[in-house]
């Protein structure tokens, strides 16, 4: 009498509480939205205390200041003027590649890391243009206007599609969407980015050996014919110092690598390739022999630019679309490089957070002659190997600019253009990622074939083109995992009371006459005639197997589901179970629900369809399912087959 209490107890599935919709809608917003609860600091606060906390998060900078040490600010002193090494040359090459002037690269290494730095929630990231977006401004803004017959047209455009990039990201930030980057897969970013590099590697070469392509094609195809047609006018001197100073800037990195104590000679690589290279045009006069140079630049900080934003231009929708892609693509990137060094060091990082930072600092960037920033990895890395503690670093970084934009920019005229290209050739193989994409072979081949795809689409066609190819192909995986959910058959472990998949465990043994199925993933409209056929095919071969067997086993009579992996279920899915219990019915079998959990019980409640079922067809586990189904079996087993259990018993 105690065990079949006990097990009458255990055998029940308790109905779920049965709350309001406006609460579970409000539960459900703020897991999505909220999930970090930023209100819950400001309960039982007095208003001012509030006020505070509420600037604080808003505003890190408000948190970690009041905190600042010495010893922070000399590790962040070291770390920014390491950086401002080399955002001083990456940004002069950056802007080279989006056909921009080379001044707005210095003015966008000033005036968004100070933003950021107030703003940001991440203490590692360093701000400053991003090779991948320097490439869209050229491609997509460059074949509305030429940036050589229109340059102020499309210096204007530039300002605008850094404004809409920066809008799109402060809204997302602000409304708490940043779950949608998500659907860029890490297979669809390392794919997307070593397409870019290679296509930004092969447009260099043209720098290095002194060509011009007509048109802004960025494809393989078209950069090939610009070189190979143009021979006769490759130029041997651009082409020896070009190469040269690649050559440097790999020696110190694979240095660098062998000792990681000395990663500031790699760091410091570009710069150093900066200052050798203009002082030898200087003292040989390269430039008068093919060797092109940067030419004289203004000095002064950024003047406004808020009255040359292009919203009136009859091209302002390709400025929107630079913007859009720029911004998606900069948020995965920079939102992954904070979540990487956040990692190492133990502390969070809002990604809603930085969203918001990277808008507003792209917003004021458009208003003050900046084109778009992120965060980069490169340059992150250096802040992280140079040892910074706070955001600090890119307020030191600025200053750094700032004093080169004052002083030293006249040192600058005879920085020869070959250069920029190898410090863009050099930053470039560092997102060309073999061993990403071997792991990516090895573990999984769908996100393999997503990658290449990606990387093809951008060599061989454009990168928006890579970009909307390697997207499709992560929704359409998506949607492949969501409409066919997987299904196995379950068998119980020897010995135990628990059930697994028979192909992972081979010493897992059915449930003669039951046939256990176990459903992975939610039960909704877009896979419920899938899981309604499989679950049919199931049954179908279980009572072939069973008659074709020699073995003398009972005749299939129970059929039990195992709804544990099942986390939500919609009306199709409720009507898809009524389907199936009817369909097992007519073959004179029995249905019986395990584990279902919270959702799939209320629904089934509201719905009424817990009614059909009855209570004796649910149990909170498998083990309570098949131990129930084997009761009945014992009693409607033929007697020749009982018997034989009897026997074996003994």
């Amino acid at each position: 009498m105690e065990k079949s209490k006990e097990y009458e107890c255990t055998s029940k599935v308790p109905l779920p509480q049965n709350k309001p919709f406006i609460t579970c809608l409000k539960s459900n917003i703020k897991e999505t939205f909220f999930p970090d609860d930023p209100f819950r600091r400001l309960k039982n606060q007095p208003f001012a205390r509030k006020l505070w906390l509420a600037l604080q998060y808003f505003i890190p900078i408000f948190d970690w200041l009041p905190r600042y040490t010495l010893e922070f600010f000399k590790a962040d002193l070291i770390s920014g003027i390491t950086i401002a090494s080399l955002a001083v040359p990456q940004g002069i090459s950056y802007a080279n590649l989006a056909s921009l002037p080379p001044i707005i690269g210095l003015y966008s290494s000033f005036v968004p890391p100070m933003i950021y730095a107030m703003m940001g929630s991440s203490r590692d990231v360093a701000i400053g243009t991003v090779a991948v977006v320097s490439l869209l401004y050229s491609n997509i803004l460059g074949k509305e206007v030429s940036p050589i017959d229109n340059p102020t047209e499309y210096l204007h455009l530039a300002f605008t599609a850094t404004f809409f990039a920066g809008a799109i990201q402060a809204s997302l930030g602000f409304f708490r969407l940043g779950f949608l980057v998500d659907l860029l897969s890490h297979a669809t970013i390392v794919g997307f980015m070593g397409g870019v590099a290679t296509t930004v590697c092969l447009q260099q070469l043209k720098s290095f050996v002194g060509v011009k392509q007509k048109g802004h094609n960025s494809d393989v195809i078209s950069v090939l014919h610009a070189l190979l047609s143009q021979v006769h006018k490759w130029k041997w001197e651009s082409a020896v110092l070009g190469f040269s100073f690649l050559f440097y800037m790999l020696l110190t990195k694979y240095y660098a690598k062998r000792k990681p104590a000395f990663f500031w000679i790699s760091a410091m690589a570009p710069l150093v390739s900066v200052i050798l290279g203009s002082v030898l045009v200087y003292l040989t006069h390269a430039e008068k022999h093919g060797v092109e140079v940067i030419g004289s630049l203004k000095k002064g900080l950024n003047p406004l630019s808020i009255n040359k934003l292009a919203f009136k231009s009859p091209h302002v929708m390709a400025a929107l679309k630079t913007g859009a892609i720029s911004a998606i693509i900069s948020l995965a990137e920079g939102v992954a490089v904070g979540r990487s060094f956040a990692l190492f060091k133990n502390y969070h990082i809002d990604g809603n957070k930085e969203m918001l930072a990277f808008g507003l600092m792209n917003i004021v960037g458009s208003c003050t002659s900046c084109y778009h920033t992120s965060g980069i990895f490169s340059r992150s890395a250096v802040n992280f190997n140079a040892g910074c503690k706070t955001a600090m670093s890119n307020i030191v970084m600025s200053i750094a600019v700032m004093i080169t934009l004052l002083l030293l920019i006249p040192l600058f005229r005879y920085t020869p253009l070959v250069v920029l290209a190898a410090i863009i050739f050099y930053a470039m193989l560092g997102l060309i990622k073999y061993e990403e994409v071997y792991h990516l072979w090895k573990v999984d081949k769908f996100d393999f074939v997503i990658c290449i795809s990606s990387f093809v689409g951008v060599v061989f066609g454009s990168v928006d083109d890579g970009l909307v190819i390697a997207v499709s192909l992560s929704v359409l995986k998506l949607l492949l995992v969501v409409a066919r959910p997987k299904t196995f058959i379950l068998g119980n472990l020897p010995n135990t009371v628990s059930y697994r998949n028979i192909e992972q465990y081979g010493s897992a043994k059915r449930v003669p006459g039951i046939l256990i199925l176990q459903i992975e993933g939610p039960i909704n409209f877009a896979c419920t005639n899938y899981l309604r056929e499989r679950i049919r095919r199931w049954v179908f071969e279980e009572e072939d197997r069973i008659q074709s067997s020699a073995n003398l086993e009972p005749m299939l009579q129970h059929v039990i589901l195992d709804m544990g992996a099942v986390g939500s279920i919609d009306t199709s899915g409720i009507g898809m179970l009524q389907e199936v219990r009817k369909f097992i019915q007519l073959r004179d079998l029995k249905l019986v629900l395990a584990n279902p959990g919270n959702e799939v019980i209320k629904k089934m409640y509201l719905s009424k369809t817990i009614e059909d079922f009855g209570e004796e067809s649910m149990y909170p586990t498998v083990a309570d399912a098949v131990r129930h189904c084997t009761q009945k079996l014992q009693i409607n087993k033929p007697p020749s087959v009982q018997a034989d259990a009897e026997v074996n018993q003994i």
